[in-house]
Order: C-alpha cells, then structure tokens, then sequence
C-alpha cells in the first residue's frame, strides 16, 4: 500500500431482479388493454364503414405486447457493458431511420406529419428510439473521464448532437418529440450536477427559437385554446373541453367500466394520447389516483435502482431511463388536465400505438437487468460517490455533501 492512491475492489453483486419495478410495469400494461378495449370496442358508423370491429385495435395492441415482452427479454440479457460500447452506433442507427421517414415508399404520411416508417406488418415512429439511444448516449457521455461539470463545452457537446435531432422532428414536424428530448437531455445534465448558470443560458437563447415555433398558426392556436378553451368550444378548444368533461363526470368512483359517454366519438384519441381520461371518467378519482401511484412507484423503483449502482454509466443510465418514462407520463397527465398545451405525447403502458410500448419495455427490460446488480465491478472512488451524491441532492433537493 505504497505511493499512489488505493481503491478498495468491490466483488461483483448478484441480485434478483426488481421484482416491485416489473409488478408496476405489469399492471400498468394490464390497466392500458382494459381501457384500450374499453375505449375500442363500441363501433361508430364510420367504423363500420371501414370493416373495423371491436376486437380491431385490442388485438393490435396485444400482438405488440407480445412484441414488446420480446424486445423486453432481449434488452434484459444485454450487459451495461455493450450499451456502453454500442451507444455511439445506437445513436447513428437512430438518425438513419428517422431521416428515412421522408423516403418515398417507407416513411408513412398521417395527419400533414412524416413520422413513421413502414415495417410489415404494422409502422414504427423512430423518435422514440431516439428518446431510448439519446439516454444511452448521454450516459456514456456523463460517466467518461473527460466530462467536466465546470466546463461550458462539456455541456454545449450533447447539446449540439440534440439539436441535430431536433431539426429533423420539426421537419416531420413532431414537437412534442422535439420538447421530449429537450427535457430528457437538461435533466440528464441537471442531475450529473452540470452549472445551472449553462443551463440557464442555453433556455435564454433558445427563447427566439421557441418564441418562433410557438407562433406558427396551428401551434399558436393550442395556446390560445389552452389558455381559454371555453372560447372556442366546438373549434380549437374541443379536445380540452371533452377532456374536462370526462373527467369531471367520473367523480370520485367513475361511472363504471365500459359506461364512458366521451368514448362515443365525442373526445378524439380517448384510445391514444387522452386515455388517461377515459380512465377518470369511467374509474374516477379513485382509479385515476391509482394510475398515478403506480408511476410514481414505477420512478421511485428506477431511482432506488440507480442509487444502488456503483458503476458512473450503468448509475446515470438507470436515472435516464427513469426520467424518460416519468417524464413523458407527467407531461400526458398535465395536456389532459389543461396545466399545458397539448403536445401529442403518449401515455407510457397505456396508450395505444406501438413504437412507445416497445420502445418502454424495453427501457424496462434493460432496467430489470440493472438492478440484479451484475455489472462489472468497477473501483469505489470519490468521484462515483460525488457523482451519486449530486444526482441524489438534484434530484430530492437533498442538501448538499461537503467537498
């Protein structure tokens, strides 16, 4: 024990895997079929009319479960060790299939946005695979010798790869995606314990940028009927409107399973981006609350994984993919809610559509491998528990240690 700074070798931990975090992710996916069935399975007239029955979109929905289980097993048995070495290519394969969507004869058209690409038997929109390889990125990114949290271009670098991506959702356009990532990649940098002064000035300069996004007609009018849906009840404002009235309508019990009235063509994507109403509407207060217990369970479970880590990147990986889950389940409680505009962003585990569940379970499944504590042992040093210290401190709001 001579000359040179010492570690103490901590022998590999081999545990089970996070039973509390696959039970959440389990009823979560059990409540999203049930009320995707419920919301599916009474026919309109213009359903009828294109031969869709009321089995059409849950049998859908569970050939993706079952694509999403396998997805989940194959992410389960990847090492924190190949994501490290593969989050570089990751990220490259990722931008590839999100320009493909503008290519003729494979990206996929709907509703005047380029979001998908066509893959038989079904579409698969690659944003959200670039939500998933982003956070595997900045992983990789935090935890490497190089990264300073006192340096201006340790924190501009990521930022300029998520500006990259960026220019590609609004081409599409898909700013809720372009929102997404933003929040996935500050957080990310927040919790490493990068200056707030950075961050604060990149929101500063960034305000043109948004200020001018913000003002283009269609997005302009989600705020105005966000501000005031009321003014505009039958036009801009409809959406909010029907969203407020299911869920006012549930009170404190619902008004039963299957009993919702807005599901009758009446609130738009109650199967999608809104079903989180059709929750509040036909289980109440009491299931709606129940739904958001299990969230909040769900990111407590990822954080206590993170925390349990002693390797920078597999830590900083468990806290990204936390946020990416959480975040995105926040932001849908306060579109639906009218606490902000709406951004089109689904609700994990519960909404209909493909591309997320997979992309979710998937984040779950490499979650699951985590916390069985198998990665390589890596020497206990200062600069892990700082590391440990300030993403818990930014986090919680925990006070901070002293140096």
């Amino acid at each position: 024990m001579t000359g040179g700074r010492t570690h103490s070798m901590k022998a590999p931990v081999s545990r089970t895997y996070d039973r509390g975090l696959l039970l959440a992710m389990l009823l979560l996916i059990s409540f999203g079929s049930l009320m995707i069935y419920s919301s599916t399975s009474v026919i309109t007239p213009l359903l009828a009319k294109r031969n869709i029955t009321e089995f059409y979109y849950f049998k859908r929905h569970i050939f993706t479960l079952v694509l999403g289980f396998i997805v989940m097993l194959f992410a389960y048995r990847l090492k924190p060790s190949f994501l490290n070495r593969a989050s570089v290519p990751l990220l490259v394969i990722s931008f590839v299939l999100l320009v493909m969507v503008f290519l003729p004869h494979i990206g996929v058209s709907a509703g005047g946005a380029r979001r998908w690409i066509r893959l038989w038997p079904t579409t698969f929109q690659p944003s959200e695979l670039v939500k998933l390889a982003m956070v595997i990125f900045l992983a990789r990114y935090l935890s490497s010798p190089g990264y300073d949290t006192e340096s201006f271009r340790s924190f501009i670098k990521p930022l300029i790869v998520m500006a990259l991506f960026q220019v590609v959702f609004l081409k599409q356009p898909d700013f809720g995606s372009t929102m997404s990532l933003a929040f996935i990649t500050l957080a990310m940098l927040f919790i490493s314990g990068m200056r707030l002064r950075y961050i604060a000035s990149i929101l500063l300069l960034a305000s043109p940028v948004i200020y001018k996004l913000v003002m283009e007609p269609y997005r302009l009018r989600r705020i105005t009927s966000f501000l005031d849906p009321w003014k505009d009840p039958l036009g801009s404002g409809f959406q909010l409107v029907q969203s407020f009235i299911a869920l006012g309508s549930g009170g404190v019990t619902g008004l039963g399973l299957g009993e919702s009235k807005q599901k009758l063509s009446f609130l738009p994507a109650s199967h999608t981006d809104f079903i989180f109403c059709l929750v509040g509407e036909e289980l109440g207060l009491l299931g709606a609350s129940v739904l958001i217990a299990l969230f909040v369970f769900l990111f407590m479970r990822g954080i206590s994984i993170s925390n349990r880590s002693e390797d920078k990147f597999v830590c900083y990986l468990a806290y990204g993919l936390t946020l990416m889950i959480s975040l995105q389940a926040l932001i849908n409680f306060a579109v639906v809610t009218g606490l902000v505009p709406t951004k089109g962003l689904p609700l994990p585990f519960l909404s209909y559509g493909g591309s997320a569940l997979l992309v979710n379970m998937a984040a779950i499944g490499i979650l699951l491998k985590i916390s069985k504590g198998e990665e390589e042992a890596a020497p206990k040093d200062n600069a892990m528990d700082k590391a440990k210290r300030v993403a818990r401190r930014n986090i919680y709001g925990i006070k901070r240690d002293p140096a």
